[in-house]
């Protein structure tokens, strides 16, 4: 029992992925930096009907944490947590709780429900306000020499999370059938505006000159950027330096941190669909799906454009 370790969320989707991409239970525990032991332990006691789902097994071990927190429903725990993941403090939530809700929970016990998950290896204590700033804890997994002075994405702006303000951007390389020829994209979080480039060799080089391309019109609308570990990402200080913005990397396996970015790849699949040959995508194409997809309204942007948004435009009649 002395190597067991609680698991985070995050941790357990990087489970899924690694699982998924065929990794044995040993590689795995070496990626994410547990014992063999705990991946074991953890495929036998959370694995459901359906086989292994982060989500699923997530509450399972939650129904299982610590004993304060037996009177209160998984369901409303499961509630808390996504509040305090959205920088809500424990007094807020219960503020909200006895006004809007059926139930409440002392914001007491939201601290040591807080803590008490800190103790297991969770992170939710790193949304809390007024903290003093903490150093990531890396598995093995991260190797630093491949991309040089990466910065996690724990230390990107909370207000980048919030949506609040326009040019905090998501960048990610879409793979044709031959991997030489890719597409870069970048989505601004709040606007959900949407620049493509193609690249006709996926180095870093080509990536940073294709990000810097589409961005120097918009230089002012450019705070952050927020990566994937792929190596053509390596040249994102001189990125920085030429669009005088911070570059943030999520951590390996969670492509859910840049969940704006991974949707509109996969909005972008309805014009250039899987095994697709990207060597004959002509920049006309590309600029016709950005056009696209920048003109389509989204219910998430209350009906209006990304392009709407993102240039603070007046409604007007769409023109084909």
């Amino acid at each position: 029992m002395s190597n067991y370790k609680q698991l985070t969320q995050n941790q357990r989707y990087q489970i899924k992925a690694l699982l998924k991409s065929g990794e044995k239970q040993t590689k795995i525990a070496k990626i994410i930096g547990v014992d063999k032991s705990t991946i074991s332990r953890e495929l036998k006691r959370n694995r459901g009907q359906r086989g292994y789902r982060p989500k699923q097994a997530q509450g399972k071990a939650m129904k299982r944490r610590s004993w304060e927190r037996r009177r209160i429903k998984a369901e409303t725990w499961a509630w808390v947590e996504d509040k305090i993941r959205k920088e809500w403090s424990p007094e807020q939530i219960k503020l909200w709780m006895e006004t809007y809700e059926e139930t409440s929970v002392s914001h007491e016990w939201i601290y040591h429900y807080i803590y008490a998950d800190k103790r297991a290896g969770g992170d939710l204590h790193k949304h809390l306000r007024g903290q003093k700033k903490r150093r990531k804890r890396y598995g093995s997994y991260d190797r630093r020499g491949q991309i040089p002075n990466r910065v996690s994405i724990e230390q990107r702006p909370a207000i980048v999370e919030q949506r609040k303000r326009m040019g905090d951007w998501e960048a990610d390389t879409v793979i044709g059938k031959k991997s030489r020829y890719a597409l870069v994209t970048l989505v601004d979080r709040k606007s959900r505006f949407t620049l493509i480039k193609k690249i006709d060799h996926r180095t870093a080089v080509a990536t940073k000159s294709a990000i810097i391309q589409m961005l120097k019109p918009y230089k002012l609308k450019t705070l952050t950027i927020t990566f994937d570990n792929g190596k053509e990402f390596t040249a994102h200080q001189d990125m920085a330096r030429e669009l005088d913005a911070d570059m943030y990397f999520a951590h390996p396996y969670a492509s859910w941190e840049r969940g704006t970015n991974e949707n509109t790849n996969g909005l972008l699949r309805q014009y250039f669909p899987k095994g697709s040959d990207f060597s004959n995508i002509t920049d006309g194409q590309a600029k016709f799906a950005q056009n696209r997809l920048n003109t389509r309204p989204r219910k998430c942007l209350g009906a209006r454009t990304p392009e709407m948004v993102f240039f603070n435009l007046c409604v007007v009649a769409l023109v084909t």
